[in-house]
């Protein structure tokens, strides 16, 4: 299976805790529910939601991503539901919103978590409804869609504080997909590096990488991996890059036990 449907050349690892992952994607495409992911920074949320995406019924239609976190509050609204000319002040034309241009696929809203409160109660009504109004329309839309959410953050105690709707959370959660972080999976982390080094290497004309000393090669096993996946994909970038002269900023850190296995 995993080599007629391409998810281990994408979600790649051969760890339980990847092959879990991969079923659970499968499992999960073809269904019509939304989707709750939980990872932490670095770890692969949107791989995933693409991954769901593609595998989906609606993969010929688009996916759509829009990052909750990196959108001032004063524009979100507008960025999601879209809006009518004269809504506000500058809005000179009509605007489709990500939900409506995501109309027969997929959207994605990662860092979920940092929507605003004031928005979150109008998700929930898509949710639930699956129409929309731009702003400055009193005209009801209705979409087709599929909702994957992200987030780094654990909802249920962002919601037991008070910092996040309740109801909204247990909407979103009808499926959950939990990514595991790096550090639980350091069998995969050689994989994972030679993967990417390939990958630069033929992004920047280099005809070969270096290969790592097993120093090296223990530290990266053994380090804790914060960024996860992103940390580790930009320091084969700069392996490749820098060769030799690159340095770990982990290599001087105590390294601890690893299996000889994972060499």
């Amino acid at each position: 299976v995993e080599q007629t449907d391409g998810l281990s050349s994408v979600l790649i690892g051969r760890t339980q805790a990847m092959r879990r992952l991969r079923q659970d994607v499968r499992s999960v495409a073809e269904s019509a529910a939304d989707v709750l992911i939980l990872g932490e920074t670095g770890a692969g949320k949107e791989i995933v939601s693409r991954c769901l995406h593609n595998h989906s019924q609606r993969a010929k239609a688009r996916f759509v991503a829009i990052n909750c976190g990196a959108i001032p509050e004063n524009i979100i609204e507008s960025e999601l539901f879209g809006h009518e000319a004269g809504a506000f002040t500058g809005a000179q034309k009509r605007r489709i919103g990500k939900f409506e241009h995501a109309n027969g696929g997929t959207l994605f809203l990662d860092e979920i978590e940092s929507m605003p409160m004031s928005l979150q109660v109008k998700l929930l009504r898509v949710l639930e409804e699956r129409v929309i109004e731009r702003l400055g329309s009193n005209e009801l839309i209705p979409i087709d869609i599929r909702v994957v959410a992200a987030s780094k953050a654990n909802l249920k105690e962002r919601a037991a504080a008070g910092e996040f709707r309740e109801d909204l959370y247990y909407r979103l959660n009808v499926v959950q997909v939990d990514i595991p972080p790096l550090r639980e999976r350091r069998e995969d982390i050689p994989l994972l590096f030679q993967h990417f080094a390939l990958i630069a290497s033929a992004q920047y004309g280099r005809e070969e990488v270096p290969p790592l000393s097993a120093e090296r090669l223990h530290s990266l096993i053994s380090h804790d991996w914060p960024g996860n996946v992103r940390e580790l994909r930009n320091l084969a970038e700069r392996y490749v890059l820098l060769g030799e002269a690159c340095t770990f900023d982990f290599e001087n850190r105590p390294i601890t036990d690893v299996s000889e296995e994972w060499m």
